[in-house]
């Protein structure tokens, strides 16, 4: 059978964004059988695509995973979880190349090679034509949002995997298989959060 495919969008600044995509990083880890296009999408663009990194604070982060998934794959989840990280767990700068550029070496990032790479403008090109993909074929607005087919449909969740009561891959089959297999289903949002 072959692998479960689906894509999910991303922006580092969203901390909804992160707890969705630990769950996938999570599940991916434990062996799941998915393949996962990570899709990214610029929130400030969402707003006014400018494309420009002096107004658009989370777009470094953007070009420089899209590098390292594009140039470096086997270090992408590795350096996806450490972008999140850096982001909610530290606080961090997602405009302070030297910051970011500690982050990536601390997972085997080849980062000389992957500044090299953003100087060609190739990763923000990408950034620029994957999210405009997104809003153009399947309306995005935001993240996460995920892809499946034809179907997409934005996602939060509320708990870490270490935290959830469904987590990892389970938490993530959920929804892709809701979003697959059940499109009527247009909004299920709980009146205020379970206890």
């Amino acid at each position: 059978m072959p692998p479960r495919t689906f894509a999910v969008t991303f922006d580092y600044r969203c901390p909804f964004a992160r707890i969705a995509h630990e769950h996938v990083l999570d599940g991916l880890e434990a062996g799941a059988d998915w393949d996962v296009q990570f899709q990214p999408f610029s929130l400030s663009a969402a707003k006014d695509p400018t494309w420009d990194r002096g107004q658009d604070s989370g777009l470094l982060a953007l070009e420089l995973a899209i590098a390292v998934r594009d140039t470096q794959p086997e270090r992408f989840l590795a350096a996806h979880r450490a972008l999140f990280s850096f982001r909610h767990d530290h606080g961090g700068n997602l405009r302070d190349v030297e910051a970011l550029r500690s982050v990536l070496d601390g997972v085997g990032v080849d980062t000389a090679a992957l500044l090299a790479e953003i100087e060609t403008g190739i990763p923000l090109k990408t950034v620029r034509a994957e999210h405009e993909a997104g809003v153009t074929e399947h309306e995005v607005w935001g993240v996460p949002t995920f892809i499946v087919g034809d179907q997409a449909a934005f996602v939060r969740l509320m708990e870490r995997p270490a935290n959830a009561k469904v987590a990892g891959a389970a938490a993530i089959e959920r929804i892709v298989d809701t979003l697959g297999d059940w499109p009527d289903l247009n909004e299920f949002k709980h009146t205020a959060l379970p206890r």
